[in-house]
């Protein structure tokens, strides 16, 4: 085979492997912002519907977000860390909060979102505790951690929203 022909096709073969690796990174960047644009509507829609569903002024609706409500009227509101460890809250869920007129308040959740279980190791830091997943770490309450009586170095099983964005997981369970 003459050589011009070989190296013809060597570079033919070398540009389809760049149009591949391109193609690859523009699916990924085009999943990434799909996600984002999920996120944003979810949000969006969901804070309309609470809006014009939340008339009583003793109750707020929201969206969880790890460690507080952010609710429907743009407040922050802290939940309870045994609540959110009990039930296994998980970053997107939607809780309505109920003041009672002696003041006190009553979180219920009542949309929760799409969860995935993931495995990985505790450990603890000067922040707090975290959870490594592969080459991912994620915070979870101390409540939790108190709560399941795990210990530094023991494998979890997690909860996390499947397509909400967060650092915070739910703990499922202590693998033994």
């Amino acid at each position: 085979m003459p050589k011009k022909k070989v190296i013809k096709e060597e570079k033919v073969v070398l540009e389809q492997k760049v149009s591949l690796a391109e193609l690859k990174l523009a699916l990924d960047n085009a999943e990434k912002q799909i996600k984002l644009a999920k996120k944003l509507l979810f949000q969006d829609i969901y804070f309309q519907k609470a809006s014009s569903l939340s008339l009583d002024k003793n109750i707020v609706e929201g969206i969880f977000d790890g460690t507080d409500m952010l609710g429907a009227d743009g407040k922050k509101y802290a939940v309870p860390c045994n609540y959110a460890s009990k039930s296994k809250l998980v970053a997107g869920d939607i809780l309505k909060l109920t003041t009672g007129e002696d003041g006190i308040q009553m979180y219920k959740q009542i949309g929760p979102i799409e969860r995935v279980r993931l495995k990985g190791v505790l450990c603890e830091n000067d922040d707090g505790y975290h959870v490594q997943v592969k080459d991912r770490i994620y915070n979870i309450l101390a409540a939790s951690v108190t709560y399941f009586k795990a210990k530094d170095g023991d494998k979890l099983t997690l909860l996390v929203a499947k397509d909400y964005e967060s650092n915070w997981a739910a703990v499922d369970n202590v693998i033994s």
